[in-house]
């Protein structure tokens, strides 16, 4: 007894799971974060808004309760799948485990996948029993993204650093080299232990040089290509320049970071620049570009050594000529008339694109940008005539022609329709196959897509400034895995796929899009039809699980004994098996009655020969009968061969059928007879392969069993309409 009063029910202070459970079905919404609860089994009781967004599903739908998450699927990190009874709520239901920044990948129904970080805590009541638990997740995607993009480029740095082209080489504030790169090391000819972890000076063939620039470092200075010269491995002089910076931490020296390009061939190229420049007295004729002289009448007055090579002709012969006399003659018209108004005063300067016609009779292409020089008047002196040969210019845009030609004709060969659009969705091409699959001819300046009418997979229709290209076009972005139906005028359907791709020009501004349309017919078709399959399979199995179940329930009965059970009920499993591998052969499809005929009977054959005997016209069996008969059959052959005809020497049996008219409908009538065999004697019960026999037949097929016991041999007539069977030849 104790003195000890219980509170009032009602002042009983709630537990964790009871306040949740029992606050407002919206309660979870406030909190910043996706949450769910689960009860002590498992079942998911609450969960907030943010976690339906994240799973991209509804739990609990259609009065189903789900246990431990509300994610279409789960994986460990790896990828691995994570079933729902082994995921870290259902550790923290059964044994109050908590789970704290743990991460697995969740899977929503349209297969997109994100990864969570979950934090999972046991709820118990004030004995410390668990009444449930709590999960709070969130999309850590992008999170893992950036550490991969983290991780991406720190790789890609290292990389660049190992694997440039540049010599790159670190020197620690003492002047000693820490590390340097593969172009670096041979630059110079050494290995790496050779190289670092000397002092930089020992490299340098002039002392002040390295001085100054170790000082101009140590000080915060910046190198740009500051001139050095190193001394290689094979003691070779290396000209060199050095770009670098230093790196300071708590304002200490600590590194340099060097970059040193060769530049031994340019220094070279240098000099001999100089001197070139020096012969030629800094005149254009050092120009690449072809320039030259005009009055105004066109006569050239001076050319240099460029236009000479590109006209294929002397300097004196060009100075004898006007430049209308190398122009080709479909374009000296506007060149002549450009020219006439430039020295008039008209034009200031202007360029045209011409044909030019060398002695050897081949043709080049020019771009002259021509100028005018004149004096303080204004009165024309004589042109200026920039020429630049563009001949392979010319020939590359003629090929980018041609291209987008063999493309748009590459484009209408096509069997998928494919159209474009510009930046505003209005159609710009479509091929022929576009006009096949709308089952219309579009316009030009249509909207969005070339279809009719369009609905969604499920029918429902689909606004053409809804469709996968106008989203695609309107997001900027390409659409996948989606499908849609198109309707034709004459209301035909087409089921395709869709794939809208925004186009983009150089600069990455969009400028239009393409789609292709991929008619899925056909594979819709096939999805319907292995439907069916599926559908049809269900029903043979269910009907082999009665056979089964029917075998196992008679046997039984008739059995003696257990050992007496198991060896009758093996054989009939066996005639069932041996049923059902004939007709697997056939792919479960239509089988010849005189192919299963001869596989059952095939043993029998081999060993009695001619005392076998099968005859009957061509009958093709739908897979129903093919089963009962060969079950049948098989009974028989058991018999014969271990009672009846076949088990005497002299035995014989002959199998043959006949198809006729019976009841108005086309019939098969079969008759097995023995003969030769041991006197037979009638049963004196109806044995369970007799059952077996007119159940296959009269119930099965609908058909008519009469089994005689003639003292000279066993004769079993069966009869049953052929019913989806056939009648070959």
């Amino acid at each position: 007894m104790t003195n000890v009063e219980e509170f009032p029910a009602g002042a009983r202070k709630l537990t964790e799971f009871e306040a949740l459970i029992g606050a407002a079905p919206t309660a979870l919404d406030a909190i910043p974060g996706a949450v769910y609860l689960c009860d002590q089994e498992g079942w998911l009781v609450r969960y907030n808004s943010e976690a339906v967004a994240l799973w991209g599903r509804l739990p609990n739908a259609n009065g189903a309760r789900e246990r431990f998450c509300g994610s279409h699927r789960l994986f460990l990190p790896d990828g691995t799948p994570l079933p729902a009874e082994d995921c870290p709520m259902a550790d923290a239901v059964r044994s109050g485990t908590a789970t704290r920044n743990a991460e697995v990948i969740m899977e929503r129904p349209d297969g997109s996948r994100f990864t969570a970080l979950v934090n999972i805590r046991a709820l118990t009541d004030f004995r410390g029993n668990v009444q449930g638990a709590i999960n709070c997740f969130q999309d850590i995607s992008a999170h893992k993204n950036m550490e991969e993009e983290v991780r991406r480029k720190s790789t890609d740095l290292e990389d660049f650093f190992e694997n440039s082209a540049v010599g790159l080489h670190i020197v620690s504030g003492e002047g000693i080299i820490l590390r340097a790169n593969q172009a670096e090391l041979d630059l110079l000819g050494y290995r790496a232990d050779e190289y670092v972890g000397r002092h930089i000076a020992e490299f340098h063939v002039d002392a002040p040089v390295i001085g100054e620039i170790l000082q101009k470092l140590s000080c915060g200075e910046k190198l740009d290509r500051h001139p050095a010269r190193l001394r290689a491995k094979d003691g070779s002089i290396k000209d060199v320049v050095v770009t670098s910076n230093s790196r300071f931490h708590d304002g200490k020296f600590v590194n340099t970071r060097c970059f040193t390009l060769d530049v031994t061939y340019l220094r070279e190229a240098e000099r001999a620049r100089r001197e070139s420049e020096e012969r030629l007295a800094a005149t254009y004729e050092a120009a690449t570009v072809g320039i030259a002289e005009a009055d105004e009448t066109g006569h050239l007055l001076r050319v240099n050594d460029a236009i000479c090579k590109m006209l294929g002709r002397s300097r004196e012969e060009l100075l004898s000529m006007v430049f209308l006399d190398y122009t080709h003659q479909e374009d000296q018209a506007e060149d002549s008339a450009n020219y006439a108004r430039q020295v008039r005063g008209e034009l200031d300067s202007y360029s045209v694109r011409k044909r030019a016609c060398k002695p050897d009779g081949t043709t080049v292409f020019l771009d002259v940008y021509a100028s005018a020089v004149r004096d303080e008047a204004g009165r024309f002196l004589y042109g200026v005539r920039v020429i630049q040969d563009v001949t392979d210019a010319q020939r590359m845009e003629d090929r980018i022609r041609e291209s987008e030609r063999h493309m748009r004709d590459l484009l209408e060969g096509l069997p998928a329709a494919v159209y474009t659009t510009d930046a505003n969705g209005r159609i710009n091409f479509f091929n022929k196959a576009c006009i096949e699959m709308a089952g219309r001819t579009p316009q030009l300046g249509d909207e969005w897509c070339v279809t009719w009418r369009l609905h969604t997979a499920d029918g429902a229709p689909l606004p053409h400034d809804q469709c996968p290209m106008a989203v695609a076009l309107k997001e900027d972005r390409p659409i996948r895995g989606v499908e849609a139906v198109a309707e034709r005028p004459d209301g035909t359907m087409v089921p395709f796929i869709p794939y809208p791709t925004p186009l983009h020009d150089a600069d990455g501004k969009l400028i239009g899009a393409i789609n292709m349309l991929v008619d899925i017919t056909e594979r819709k078709q096939a999805e319907n039809r292995q439907k069916t399959l599926i559908d049809e399979l269900n029903h043979r199995v269910k009907n082999t699980l009665a056979t089964v179940q029917s075998l196992a329930m008679q046997t039984a009965r008739h059995s003696e004994s257990l050992p007496d059970f198991s060896k009758r009920y093996e054989k009939r499993l066996l005639g069932l098996a041996r049923a059902h591998d004939l007709l697997t052969k056939r792919h479960w499809e239509d089988a010849p009655l005189d192919y299963l005929a001869r596989e059952i009977l095939a043993p029998m054959m081999a060993s009695f020969g001619e005392r076998v005997q099968i005859e009957g016209p061509s009958v093709t069996l739908n897979p129903r009968a093919a089963l009962s008969l060969t079950m049948a059959l098989t009974e028989l052959a058991t018999n014969a061969a271990k009672y009846g005809a076949l088990s005497s020497e002299a035995g014989m049996l002959t199998l043959t059928w006949q198809v006729g008219e019976s009841a108005g409908q086309t019939a098969l009538d079969l008759v097995w007879q023995e003969s030769g065999g041991p006197p037979v004697q009638a049963p004196t019960r109806r044995g369970f392969g007799t059952r077996l026999m007119e159940r296959c037949i009269e119930r099965d097929l609908g058909g008519e069993f009469d089994l005689v016991f003639d003292v000279k041999g066993l004769c079993c007539r069966a009869a049953f309409p052929l019913q989806g069977s056939a009648l070959n030849g």
